[in-house]
């Protein structure tokens, strides 16, 4: 049996295999949409996605059964719907390395809406983590230069959007039903906001699947490693580490989306997009800080509630 510094050495590398399947799967999603519309491709993935998170369910022996129908729902067409249907759409025109920068800014929105939807005023470190925020996307966005990709940072910054609001959702669903399972909760809203997804692919449907080995690559990717594989590093970090600690390690994935992004997209980061995607980081690493702090001090609840249960089942192994 692993001891427990040990055991903390390979939640880190799994969080860091994580960073780098989450971080470069950028330039697949963009690679893939050489060869399928981006709403065919978001459908394929979402629906794949839920079939291999109820796999999951199978071996792990989660619970099938559903309550809390009407909230998984919403949270579907959120952070399902919402959260990849636009990060997908804003691929189409954008760089893979700008929109994942800005997708990211979800943890800065989390707060801001909190504020008025849960009633977390901001302070401390969340004041200048919210300036650095915003003065990043500024910077990014270019208003006195906006060019012809607009329109996809302004997708991106809404799929952000709509995953704070799919995580105040999440904190409240959890908070009515605590026993709800994490995996079965990601699978059921997954399967339920893929559902607009398939209509509107099929409704805007012009151009046929290129099916190649590396669209098919990327589908397998997206859905085994991106989610299965994905969700079950995530559970095992938390077993070993704090959601804070855990939260600050996944802000290398837009760093992660960028390299690769100018690496093997050859896209160039201008340097007004640089200066804000700095700012970004920096606001990043602040929320996250701040998240540890709280957490330390009991100010916050974990991840979604889940991270104490996580740790007592360890426990009793």
């Amino acid at each position: 049996m692993l001891s427990k510094k040990n055991q903390g050495l390979m939640a880190f590398l799994a969080l860091m295999l994580l960073c780098l399947i989450w971080g470069y799967n950028w330039v697949v999603m963009k690679k893939a949409l050489h060869f399928s519309g981006p709403f065919d491709f978001a459908a394929l993935r979402t629906v794949l996605g839920a079939l291999c998170l109820f796999i999951v369910m199978l071996v792990l022996k989660k619970p099938f059964r559903i309550k809390e129908i009407p909230s998984l729902i919403i949270l579907g067409l959120l952070q399902t719907a919402g959260f990849t249907g636009l990060l997908i759409w804003a691929l189409v025109e954008g760089g893979a390395g700008k929109t994942a920068v800005l997708t990211y800014t979800m943890p800065f929105w989390t707060m801001l809406l909190a504020w008025p939807l849960l009633g977390e005023k901001l302070s401390g470190w969340q004041w200048p983590a919210a300036f650095f925020s915003l003065m990043g996307i500024l910077f990014i966005l270019d208003p006195l230069h906006l060019g012809t990709d607009l329109f996809s940072m302004v997708l991106a910054i809404v799929s952000g959007i709509s995953w704070a609001l799919a995580v105040i959702l999440a904190k409240k669903l959890q908070a009515r039903s605590p026993d709800l399972d994490l995996i079965s909760l990601t699978a059921w809203q997954m399967l339920f906001g893929s559902i607009p997804i398939v209509i509107f692919a099929l409704m805007t449907h012009t151009t046929s699947i290129e099916w190649n080995g590396y669209f098919i690559g990327a589908l397998i990717y997206n859905s085994v490693f991106g989610n299965a594989i994905a969700w079950l590093l995530w559970l095992y970090a938390l077993r070993h580490l704090s959601a804070g600690v855990a939260t600050m390690t996944t802000t290398v994935c837009p760093v992660i989306a960028v390299m690769a992004s100018s690496i093997e997209l050859h896209e160039f980061i201008k340097p007004f997009e640089f200066v804000g995607m700095f700012f970004i980081g920096i606001s990043l690493l602040m929320i996250s800080y701040d998240r540890i702090k709280r957490h330390q001090e009991g100010l916050v609840q974990p991840w979604l509630k889940n991270e104490p249960m996580i740790k007592s089942r360890h426990r009793k192994g």
